[in-house]
């Protein structure tokens, strides 16, 4: 019976989603970490998370990156190697100025940058299709997170 596959003890598993923390650099792999969702804390400093290139992306490749420190110690990088993110970062706090950092029309960004006025519970999430890494995530407070 098909309602029998999706119970707990039907045996089928696989139904959590696998998390990893994150506290220092490192490069992620197109096929092992794809899918995973990645609990970032910057106490031991500034770090760069190096995504899968342009060439070694496969179509999918998906990411998700949350803030497990409030007010990281130093800024945590999002880094692609070349202008190939498209997509904005909300940010939820309400102001005139400084909203929506991420690509703009045609460019894109190579790197994001969840700085130190990050919020524990602020997200991105990537997904790599057509030759770019498509984003989209939010953030509590102005200005922190930063494209480049």
């Amino acid at each position: 019976m098909r309602s029998a596959y999706i119970e707990q003890n039907s045996g089928a598993g696989g139904y959590l989603a696998p998390y990893q923390r994150i506290t220092a650099a490192v490069t992620l792999t197109a096929v092992e970490d794809s899918g995973k969702g990645f609990l970032l804390d910057s106490a031991g400093g500034a770090y760069s998370i190096t995504l899968p290139t342009a060439t070694t992306a496969a179509e999918g490749t998906t990411y998700k990156f949350w803030i497990e420190e409030n007010t990281p110690t130093g800024a945590i990088t999002i880094a692609a190697g070349s202008a190939i993110i498209f997509g904005k970062v909300n940010e939820t706090e309400v102001d005139t100025g400084d909203d929506g950092p991420g690509s703009s029309g045609a460019t894109g960004v190579s790197n994001v940058i969840f700085g130190t006025s990050a919020i524990k519970g602020d997200f991105l999430e990537v997904t790599f299709s057509n030759g770019a890494y498509w984003m989209y995530g939010q953030s509590a407070a102005d200005g922190a997170v930063t494209t480049s």
